[in-house]
């Protein structure tokens, strides 16, 4: 009885994790998708395609270290895209708002957000055992 309840129990958690995302080989995207994918990032390496909900998501790699992730429409239209970024690239609004709101954190990682063509960056800060992700407007303005 007990392996039938384990097994059911590990069955939902596999079929949950297909539900919000899954994974699919490059020949079942779109080819709108891949065009329209090429054309904005033609130097992307590492491509791995995945399906979250009616969305095409990409993670991929630009250079030797550079993740992306970028979303796409089932028409192709590109909506949203990460970047990681260094801590140098963070906009000098952003770290002089973080300096002046979170004196005691350091920054652990900082991604560009473009959605919609809103530029925004997500910023996790640490502090001791403490972290927690803030995001800002280009020009500094604390939203989350």
């Amino acid at each position: 009885m007990k392996s039938k309840t384990i097994q059911l129990v590990a069955l939902m958690v596999l079929g949950t994790g297909t539900i919000f995302a899954q994974d699919i080989p490059s020949s079942q995207v779109p080819s709108v998708i891949v065009n329209n994918f090429k054309k904005e990032f033609p130097k992307a390496n590492d491509i791995e395609w995945e399906m979250q909900g009616d969305l095409y998501n990409v993670d991929f790699e630009i250079g030797w270290f550079t993740d992306y992730e970028a979303w796409f429409t089932a028409s192709g239209k590109l909506i949203k895209q990460t970047q990681e970024i260094s801590k140098s690239d963070i906009p000098k609004a952003v770290a002089n708002a973080i300096k002046t709101q979170y004196k005691e954190y350091r920054i652990e990682d900082a991604k560009k957000i473009i959605e919609n063509g809103v530029e925004t960056y997500k910023i996790e800060l640490e502090k001791w055992d403490e972290d927690f992700d803030v995001i800002y407007s280009k020009s500094g303005n604390l939203i989350k």
